[in-house]
């Protein structure tokens, strides 16, 4: 099942600014919240729906890649993204900083929910960046690639919890296990609460008290790990991909970063690519060109003959029509143009010199071709 337009889902324009974006959002957080619909799985769906949309077009950079070439831009690598890869914990503790910090249970907001979630911080690993060369064949099909990097892993001996036996925690006596911290000042306009990450157990509600000796307490090990990556067809130099989860592990707990592929396009030693369109030079000779001919021209599927009628003019532009590349979600495909040049001697040795004044003298040509005249006056002056 495809996917809906991002714009769509947040009810907004292409245009809408960064600021009507959060406030789409958080109105469609507002009435998809699974704590104002217990137990509603449509309702949870759109909630996780409208986050995953407000990620992408949050950002600048996926925005715009989002923009040029849709889904695929962004997480077509693995259909990843938040509404699919990303638990409601997940969600809150990304995009609750848009309520105040009082995302979870919506506190401060009319007051349903009841505090029921605690707002506590979920640790993200890092994101991974990679590069992949692709020719104009895998380009035109699409293909799938094996990758290994080295990233760092959930340790096995502690299971990522970072203490020594799995279990050596003690709760934080700074925020007695919640991990935030809440802070009142007074002010002329009266008391203000401040809610933040607790700075002694970094928002995770709890100390280690025996580090595990293989990860030194962080939970993780670095090891290399090969990863499948399917590329859809009609992607672009520069076209950033999104494989949800297959960055580094986060430290002690928590949700993967991303791997970012970041696709490079092999030269193709004959065609040449403007879009979705393939460009090949044909190089004819006289004799082909005033004569005509048949002349095999690559393609990303092989070779093609093509017919090349007498007469054909330097310049010319023959289109083979779906034979260039496809465009990345859409059924469109482009064409191949394939542009003539004429290959004009710039010394000939004398006998064929002698062939060529010959064929300038010959009456019966230049009647049959009425243009010849100034043809050949051209060709003449080319030659010397």
């Amino acid at each position: 099942m495809s996917k809906r337009d991002y714009y769509e889902i947040l009810e907004v324009s292409k245009n809408a600014t960064a600021e009507e974006i959060k406030k789409a959002y958080r109105k469609k957080a507002i009435q998809y919240h699974p704590d104002k619909n217990p137990g509603n799985k449509e309702a949870e769906e759109r909630f996780k729906e409208a986050a995953e949309a407000y990620e992408v077009l949050s950002n600048e950079e996926k925005r715009s890649r989002y923009d040029k070439f849709g889904h695929a831009g962004v997480g077509g690598a693995s259909g990843g993204g938040y509404g699919g890869g990303m638990s409601m914990d997940d969600i809150f503790s990304h995009f609750g900083d848009i309520f105040g910090g009082s995302f979870g249970g919506f506190g401060g907001f009319g007051g349903f929910g009841g505090g029921g979630r605690q707002s506590q911080r979920v640790n993200k690993g890092s994101n991974l960046r990679v590069k992949v060369n692709m020719n104009l064949q895998e380009i035109a099909n699409g293909v799938e690639k094996k990758i290994k990097v080295k990233k760092y892993v959930s340790c096995s001996h502690c299971s990522g919890s970072g203490a020594a036996d799995g279990s050596s925690h003690s709760t934080c006596t700074t925020c007695n296990g919640r991990g935030q911290v809440t802070r009142v000042t007074n002010t002329i306009l009266g008391q203000m609460q401040q809610t933040s990450t607790c700075p002694t157990c970094q928002g995770e509600g709890k100390i280690i008290t025996k580090k595990c000796a293989h990860c030194n307490g962080e939970g993780l090990t670095r090891q290399d790990e090969v990863i499948s990556i399917q590329i859809p067809a009609g992607v672009e130099e520069g076209m950033q991909l999104s494989v949800s989860g297959k960055g580094n592990a986060a430290r002690r707990g928590g949700i993967n970063g991303d791997l970012l592929v970041l696709i490079q396009e092999e030269a193709h030693p004959e065609l040449t690519r403007e879009g979705s369109d393939l460009i090949y030079n044909l190089l004819l000779s006289v004799p082909d060109a005033i004569l005509g001919s048949a002349v095999e021209i690559p393609t990303v599927e092989g070779k093609v003959k093509v017919k090349i009628e007498g007469g054909t003019q330097p310049g010319k532009i023959l289109r083979l029509k779906g034979k260039g590349l496809p465009e990345v979600n859409s059924y469109h495909r482009g064409d191949l143009l394939v542009r003539i040049n004429v290959f004009i001697p710039k010394d000939l040795p004398k006998e064929d010199a002698r062939l060529v004044e010959k064929l300038k003298e010959s009456e019966a040509f230049l009647a049959q071709e009425g243009a010849g005249q100034t043809f050949f006056s051209r060709m003449k002056n080319m030659f010397e």
